[in-house]
């Protein structure tokens, strides 16, 4: 059960051959595409996806780098949509530290107001944590979650035993690819793959063979190439607990075809 924990399949840069790129990576083997809004004005687009596919699921959220467009009237917006019951956790939420120009102090009433609605919603979270892992650890001390993914990790070894102590799942993908990546490498390959889920983040993160072009999701199952290499374990184990990891974190009990 090879699973795409972080998709962006509704972004614009997919529109004109979205399912041919779909079925590529069915054919591959990718058996489940958890799909994670960024904004109120895709909370419809990502639900009708996950609605219309047995093999995805959404995430309804509030990115931090489309937090100055957006308006406190979204979180109502978000709250009723999780009364609902249609989307698995809240995402893509969190902080980001890297872009400077995007108020952080919006960033974090956005977080904190999401994080509320986890935890009154019991779902768990898929976090952006781009040069800002401390300070999201922060928030998550003050108000714990049910546990969730760190999307695009890239900490260190201490701030990731921080995460899985909180019941989180760790998210690798494109930057893995990389052979200069050694930081990210050697923890892909350290970690307990218990810990670990598959992503692309695509159209965004593309890998090395990519760079500068568009990520596909077809893409993941070269990834569970790359991370079994790199841990020196058979693919199919990298593929079963990687899969099983994501399907556990998100209680995803509708299992996607496959599975």
């Amino acid at each position: 059960m090879l699973i795409d924990t972080h998709i962006h399949l509704d972004a614009a840069q997919f529109d004109a051959d979205r399912q041919q790129l779909i079925d590529a990576a069915r054919a591959v083997g990718v058996a489940g595409f958890v799909l994670p809004a960024v904004e109120a004005a895709n909370f419809a687009a990502v639900e009708a996806l996950a609605a219309a596919n047995a093999d995805m699921c959404c995430a309804l959220g509030i990115h931090p780098l489309y937090v100055m467009q957006a308006r406190m009237e979204d979180v109502d917006v978000l709250d009723e949509r999780l009364g609902e019951g249609a989307a698995l956790a809240l995402g893509e939420i969190g902080l980001d530290h890297f872009v400077t120009d995007v108020d952080p102090g919006r960033q974090q009433e956005f977080f904190k107001a999401q994080l509320r609605l986890a935890r009154k919603h019991e779902r768990p979270v898929i976090l952006h944590v781009r040069r800002a892992v401390d300070a999201v650890l922060k928030e998550l001390r003050r108000l714990p979650v049910c546990g969730g993914i760190a999307h695009a990790f890239n900490g260190s070894r201490q701030q990731a035993d921080i995460f899985i102590g909180l019941g989180f799942k760790l998210g690798f993908g494109g930057a893995m690819t990389f052979s200069g990546s050694t930081r990210i490498r050697t923890l892909a390959a350290t970690l307990p793959l218990e810990s670990i889920v598959l992503e692309t983040d695509a159209p965004d993160i593309a890998p090395e063979w990519a760079q500068g072009g568009r990520n596909e999701p077809a893409n993941l199952a070269r990834y569970a190439a790359i991370l079994a290499e790199l841990r020196g374990i058979d693919v199919a184990e990298v593929i079963t607990t990687t899969g099983r990891n994501a399907l556990e974190v998100l209680r995803w009990t509708r299992a996607p075809s496959g599975c």
